[in-house]
């Protein structure tokens, strides 16, 4: 059978440069993505308490991040009606199928921290350029 090459696109090929799949796997590499998907493993979220969760991240990135995911299905926004109101995130059953396959990578990069750091030492260590023959003059 002789596949055309929008059924290729429908059934998804990430290494091919016109592919849906490869903006779900930008979102879901994304660090902002792992970090906050982990913050909300156990449950809902106001957005200034995955701030507080999450050291480093600006309010900017933060929002628009939670916008991305929402639009791509895996977090849920709900305006609670309030004064002041009160919004709080979630993930959807699409997104809580992420939890396992990130909880994976954040145990590996946990456990491999060692081996990553030694190797990247070892690395800039052979690559350092040699010192510059006017440094040893002075």
């Amino acid at each position: 059978m002789v596949t055309t090459q929008s059924e290729s696109v429908l059934r998804g090929s990430p290494y091919r440069a016109d592919c849906p799949t490869r903006h779900i796997l930008d979102r879901i590499g994304d660090r902002w993505t792992v970090l906050i998907v982990g913050a909300l493993w156990d449950g809902t979220a106001r957005f200034s308490e995955l701030r507080r969760r999450i050291e480093g991240i600006s309010q900017k990135m933060l929002a628009q991040t939670l916008r991305g995911l929402e639009r791509d299905g895996l977090v849920r926004r709900t305006v609670h009606p309030e004064v002041p109101v009160r919004v709080e995130y979630t993930l959807t059953e699409a997104g809580r199928t992420l939890r396992e396959p990130l909880r994976a990578l954040q145990e590996w990069s946990i456990a491999h921290l060692g081996d990553v750091t030694a190797s990247q030492e070892a690395y800039d260590h052979a690559n350092r350029p040699p010192p510059d023959s006017a440094d040893r003059d002075k």
